[in-house]
């Protein structure tokens, strides 16, 4: 398999697995004190992590501001450091928060908005430009997100951003983003166990790259979570969201979803892949489009995913089984 891939219609070359950079954003919670984090995180181990993966090959980080409400830029920028040049960087924008308390306190779809948040990234990046520059709120309205299409368009032509895409796992709100020549992407759940057809379809059919979220079922997919041990408290799978599937408040990985994970595991660990390596390649067998961005916070978890380049994707006939075994 090619370790590199087309960002979409952009013709930007980034390596063909992402890393997310969610978890690295530390603790963080919304006005309920719900946590949106992924607990505690050691920040020197994050910056090793973003070098290791650096020498493995990997030329695509993506971030948003809101993680950590303005952390992760901040260490994914120190760390890149003198090899900003070298990757392609990619945040989000349309939340609000307050630094100060770690607090998301809501979100703003204006224009106005989508500049001030630009100007605040590349300060906390440390760089003059973002490559893929997304919109975080999945469910705006469409006809607000064309105002914000041809602001980001202007954003392209100031030289602030290369691109810019939708962070969402609806079509047809992704395809009004596409309807400009500088949207290159949709970055959008997928997983094995949590397919996309129409996703897929749109970006074949629009030329748009397919950044897909949750490559690991938010860690089902690690094999680490088998014997179901406890989460922190400021974890967000320790009291999952509406949206968060596969875990239970409390209680850890829902054992349905831990099954099926178990029902893959012979597939996925084809060829000496660990599970999570047969997850990401799974996804690059289901679209030559698709860009995985697994999330991690030790230099161990930065290996593992970058190795899953070495074997590259699936075959069609795992894809096939695969398909067999979930009933899809």
């Amino acid at each position: 398999m090619e370790i590199t891939r087309t960002l979409g219609r952009s013709g930007i070359q980034v390596s063909a697995l992402g890393f997310g950079c969610w978890a690295i954003g530390g603790e963080w919670q919304d006005a309920d004190g719900q946590p949106l984090g992924w607990g505690r995180v050691d920040d020197e181990e994050s910056v090793r992590a973003i070098h290791r993966a650096l020498d493995l090959g990997v030329t695509f980080f993506d971030t948003a501001d809101t993680y950590g409400t303005g952390h992760s830029e901040r260490i994914l920028g120190r760390a890149l450091g003198k090899r900003r040049d070298d990757v392609v960087v990619a945040t989000k924008w349309g939340n609000v928060f307050d630094e100060d308390t770690r607090t998301l306190t809501g979100g703003d779809d204006s224009p106005a908005y989508a500049r001030r948040a630009l100007i605040a990234s590349l300060r906390r990046l440390d760089t003059d430009h973002i490559d893929l520059y997304q919109f975080h709120l999945s469910d705006a309205d469409p006809e607000r997100a064309a105002e914000l299409r041809d602001a980001c368009e202007e954003f392209v032509q100031e030289g602030l951003i290369r691109a810019y895409a939708w962070s969402t796992d609806d079509p047809a709100r992704a395809a009004v983003f596409a309807e400009e020549a500088h949207c290159t992407a949709v970055q959008h759940a997928a997983n094995v166990l949590h397919d996309a057809p129409e996703m897929f379809a749109l970006c074949e059919e629009a030329g748009l790259a397919s950044v897909n979220r949750s490559p690991l079922a938010m860690g089902l997919l690690t094999g680490r979570h088998a014997g179901r041990p406890r989460l922190e408290t400021g974890d967000i799978r320790s009291r999952p969201p509406a949206w968060l599937q596969g875990f239970a408040a409390g209680s850890g990985a829902d054992p349905a979803w831990l099954a099926r994970v178990d029902a893959l595991r012979d597939v996925l660990t084809s060829g000496g892949r660990t599970l999570a390596q047969g997850a990401l390649a799974w996804l690059w067998a289901r679209s030559p489009r698709t860009v995985p961005i697994p999330g991690f916070r030790s230099v161990a978890q930065a290996e593992e995913n970058a190795g899953a380049m070495a074997h590259g994707a699936l075959t069609a006939e795992q894809l096939t089984e695969v398909d067999r075994i979930i009933g899809r």
